[in-house]
């Protein structure tokens, strides 16, 4: 039997475990139990797949989408790991097959999805034969206190009883302390040793825009990432198709996804995307769970999530290479005020105040002027020792001013409109606006109209909506969102308080350079040229094959195949996410394209 690193470099082409992946490991070669909880992108797959190679018997997998299943599938195949994953997707000939190959011993891992997982007659079937461990990953899912929460992973808990000697593992990216504990008790993980690695995704960097004119806001955020991956997340069905077309209109290659399509059309936009067919995806919330692609450089969020956990995770989706990749937040208050107003309007008490909790911090983060990151990881429970220097407020920190005169003028005008107009209408007031619903009610003849020629509309804007964030307005949702003054506005008013505000902040500055993870690569010259080169033969390889390009070879790979310009298959081997089954497989067409990169002068090719 090979030792664990040699299984690591053979098949995975790695040269290195990430940090307490070789102690997870060993935890379940021993027999143990693991709660595992680790960002995206941190390895947490290879958790449980190396292990299952090491002890008898057969791996269970339980996830909750099928085309995760698939995907991770898909990759173990193309590393000569015999997988299999059996879910509704299979007719009744593929689950029989699948079924002989479990109990004929030709498996080494099994997905499940976990209603099938708890069909009585299944775990009949598995009381048969040894199973080497039970992994529940997206284990966030049994905890009522977790964002995706589902009943038939609560039930998963009743496995202990049927599989007493077999180790488990619970893995997820994302859970706060409460539903840590949730996760430990409903999956009788009393004794389990926890590893806690963290939640930073350093590669990453986060930005927040006060959201003015968000298609426009888009549209120049997309210039710097022309022909990259990247998803655009909406709340409604309705959006996502407008942006999506407004996308596609400008020369995008872009779609949407929701739950409103047929699954055919949804299946059609996830495979193209994943197949570097289709660039971006503007999608709910309901997409991106299930995708394992690593090479996401980008991840929109056009409206307010509900809860800083959805947000990360959803964020989580880009660079789960390691390679730069970027976050954006489109912020504005009435985003805040429907959420609350939906929130209100539905569900139990309970319920009600655990959502209203997760919302306040969402707001909170979005309105912060300190490290976003300090602010992101606060909430899940990590400390940051220093500002990160890779999120908006780090890199170009806001401008403080003093905003007493203009706080008044906003508070002055809400005053004189008798706290019955919406932000909008105060701003046009204050900016001496000529329309006729300014002239019906008269508000042409109000001693602020006009006053408030200094700043822009969009900066008027952003005032308002900072003294809406800092409590001195609220907007009543329930009365078409009109801007009513607080307590504390009267204090300001009556000139007994100053105000000190950020500078309204619109756009993006666009980043001096990627701030590029420890040992990563940054591609210039000639090696552009290579990498181009090299991207082209995996997607041929790709098609040829029937799986996706990330399957083949990831970016980071190919990255460093270029940089380094491997001659041998020795060298090759030697480089990160290159095994020996791949090597078998595309090791000749790869050296042969480097070496015909080699020989072709860089002038003769288009990059």
């Amino acid at each position: 039997m090979p030792t664990i690193q040699e299984t690591l470099q053979n098949v995975w082409g790695l040269q290195a475990f990430r940090p307490q992946q070789q102690e997870i490991i060993e935890q379940l070669l021993g027999g143990g139990d693991a709660f595992v909880l680790m960002p995206t992108g941190g390895g947490k797959s290879l958790c449980y797949q190396l292990p299952a190679l090491h002890r008898d018997g057969l791996a269970i997998v339980i996830s909750p989408l099928i085309s995760l299943m698939k995907d991770q599938v898909d990759a173990l195949l193309a590393n000569g790991i015999r997988a299999a994953m059996y879910n509704s997707n299979l007719d009744a000939a593929e689950a029989r097959s699948v079924l002989a190959r479990l109990h004929g011993g030709e498996l080494d891992l099994l997905y499940v999805a976990p209603e099938r997982m708890m069909r009585p007659g299944f775990i009949q079937s598995l009381e048969s034969i040894p199973l080497a461990l039970i992994a529940v990953d997206e284990a966030h899912c049994v905890s009522q206190w977790g964002h995706d929460f589902r009943p038939e992973y609560a039930a998963l808990g009743e496995l202990r009883a049927h599989f007493p000697g077999t180790p488990f593992i619970a893995l997820t990216a994302t859970a706060d302390p409460q539903t840590r504990e949730d996760i430990v008790q409903v999956l009788g993980l009393g004794q389990a040793k926890r590893f806690v690695t963290g939640f930073d995704r350093p590669n990453i960097r986060y930005t927040v825009l006060e959201k003015h004119q968000p298609a426009a806001q888009l549209l120049r955020f997309l210039e710097r990432h022309p022909d990259e991956s990247g998803i655009v997340y909406a709340l409604s069905r309705k959006r996502v198709e407008e942006i999506a077309d407004h996308l596609a209109d400008r020369g995008y290659s872009a779609a949407a996804y929701h739950a409103g399509l047929s699954a055919a059309t949804r299946r059609d936009v996830q495979e193209r995307f994943i197949r570097d067919d289709l660039s971006i995806v503007t999608a709910t919330v309901a997409f991106g769970m299930g995708i394992d692609k690593p090479n996401v450089r980008f991840v929109v969020h056009h409206d307010l999530p509900r809860h800083l956990e959805g947000y990360y995770q959803e964020t989580g989706r880009a660079g789960r290479d390691g390679l730069p990749a970027e976050a954006l937040l489109l912020f504005g208050t009435q985003d805040v005020a429907m959420a609350r107003y939906q929130l209100e309007r539905g569900g139990n008490e309970d319920q009600k105040r655990i959502e209203a909790h997760k919302l306040s911090a969402m707001a909170g983060f979005a309105e912060s002027l300190t490290c976003r990151r300090r602010v992101l990881l606060g909430y899940l429970g990590e400390t940051l020792e220093q500002d990160c220097g890779n999120c908006d407020i780090c890199l170009d920190p806001p401008e403080r001013f003093d905003a007493t005169e203009a706080a008044r003028k906003v508070l002055s005008c809400v005053y004189r409109v008798r706290q019955s107009f919406g932000i909008k209408h105060v701003v046009d007031v204050l900016r001496g606006a000529d329309n006729e619903r300014i002239r019906k009610f008269g508000h042409d003849r109000l001693s602020t109209y006009g006053i408030g020629m200094e700043f822009s509309h969009a900066e008027w804007m952003s005032i308002a909506r900072q003294l809406i964030h800092r409590g001195y307005l609220v907007q009543d949702i329930a009365a078409y969102s009109v801007l009513k003054l607080t307590p504390q506005a009267l204090v300001v008013l009556r000139g007994e308080e100053t105000v000190e505000l950020a500078r309204p902040r619109i756009r993006a500055k666009a980043p001096k350079k990627e701030k590029l993870p420890a040992g990563a690569v940054r591609l210039e010259g000639d090696d552009v040229r290579v990498f181009e080169r090299l991207r082209a033969l995996r997607k041929r390889l790709a098609e040829e094959n029937g799986v996706p390009p990330y399957v083949v070879f990831g970016d980071a790979t190919l990255i460093e195949m270029s940089h380094l310009r491997p001659s041998s298959e020795e060298e090759l081997l030697a480089i990160n996410g290159v095994g020996q089954v791949k090597l078998e497989r595309y090791g000749p067409a790869f050296l042969g394209e480097i070496s015909s990169a080699a020989e072709e002068p860089a002038e003769n090719v288009q990059g």
